[in-house]
């Protein structure tokens, strides 16, 4: 039987970023991460299949988060408002993570097969989103659509979120964005019609 060990799968995540800006994500092997750990290579695979997956470990746990917000979202609520309030519900899930999201960030930013890893992880966000919006009723060309646009929404807010010296959380973020996009996307004022002018003014 494996030996339990304590706290396994925080120690491999800690030491693999560890090894990550002090050797470079290269030159970091998997028996580097167990070693730093204290751990066997063993336990390593037990948690993680590879080297890449430590960056993307608890994306099981935001897709529950994401089809939880959106069932108990209340009826009334547009679809837009229902994805918004679904992936900023995950606010909670992202902060105990915030003190490593810049280095996990910069990372991903310079390694094109982290920033491969991390679309198909969005694709499959979103296919999350779609499946859970069509359980509501949402069409499937909107739910698609929904699902894209509200995970443009998340990029963009954690984004903002890792680089905000005040530290305001995710939720804030997700909000402020939708806040942005319905303003930019607003019709202005001077392309509504005017009224017709009445029979009896003046000029006639």
């Amino acid at each position: 039987m494996a030996r339990w060990e304590p706290n396994a799968r925080e120690r491999l995540q800690a030491a693999a970023l560890e090894l990550f800006e002090e050797r470079g994500y290269d030159r970091t092997t998997v028996g580097d991460i167990a070693a730093r750990a204290d751990l066997t290579e063993r336990t390593f695979f037990r948690y993680f299949t590879d080297k890449r997956e430590v960056l993307f470990s608890g994306t099981e746990e935001f897709e529950k988060l994401i089809v939880s917000g959106v069932a108990s979202a209340p009826e009334t609520m547009s679809p837009l408002d229902v994805v918004v309030a679904a992936l900023a519900a995950s606010s909670p899930f992202f902060e105990t993570r915030r003190a490593t999201a810049r280095k996990r960030q910069a990372l991903i930013a310079a390694h094109a097969e982290l920033r491969e890893r991390e679309l198909i992880k969005f694709t499959r966000l979103a296919g999350t989103l779609v499946a859970s919006l069509r359980e509501r009723g949402v069409a499937e060309p909107t739910a698609a659509l929904l699902a894209r646009t509200g995970m443009t929404l998340f990029q963009n807010a954690y984004e903002r979120w890792i680089e905000d010296g005040k530290k305001r959380d995710l939720a804030h973020h997700m909000h402020a964005s939708l806040a942005e996009l319905r303003l930019l996307t607003a019709e202005p004022a001077s392309a509504k019609p005017r009224r017709k002018a009445s029979s009896g003014s003046a000029g006639g």
